[in-house]
């Protein structure tokens, strides 16, 4: 997995997504991590679909900052949150008013920030399986650019225009 693109991302997050026990779990965030770089996280949850999409969106943010995946600013959280919330709703429509149950998996590596969600959409025990994926490209922007007063927002566009940031 050295250099890692969308696709090695996309397939870790999925891993994570559909692991079985948190050990098998922590066995793959490790081999991720140790042959190309690719840091992982992953939150189970469970419950009603009509209700259960803030406390899920919630989770893969606690989740994603405690992995270290992201860092703590306006963006980031809201790159994971977009992107948690994107990959329910391909499935949420087919789960209303029932229950759903399973984890939600996310890798990123550089640029590249992919997040799968695997459930199980059901009632008692007639489950349907379902996975719901959002990959996007999400570029961290140094903040040093502040440390130059009043100049600083002049130069941060400059350096956008020509690609330096």
């Amino acid at each position: 997995m050295i250099g890692a693109n969308s696709k090695e991302v996309a397939k870790c997050a999925l891993s994570i997504a559909m692991t079985l026990s948190r050990d098998e779990e922590k066995l793959l965030k490790e081999k991720f991590r140790e042959e190309g770089e690719i840091r992982c996280a992953a939150v189970d949850f469970g419950g009603e679909a009509n209700t259960c999409m803030k406390t899920i969106v919630e989770r893969a943010v606690v989740a994603a900052k405690r992995e270290m995946l992201i860092r703590e600013c306006h963006a980031e959280e809201g790159a994971i949150a977009g992107a948690t919330r994107e990959a329910m709703s391909q499935i949420i429509p087919k789960a209303i008013g029932l229950i759903i149950g399973g984890k939600v998996g996310i890798a990123r590596k550089g640029d590249h920030l992919s997040v799968a969600v695997f459930f199980s959409i059901g009632l008692i025990h007639l489950d349907e399986m379902a996975v719901g994926f959002r990959h996007l490209c999400y570029r961290r922007i140094s903040l040093t650019w502040r440390k130059y007063g009043q100049y600083g927002e002049q130069l941060l566009l400059l350096l956008m225009s020509r690609n330096k940031y």
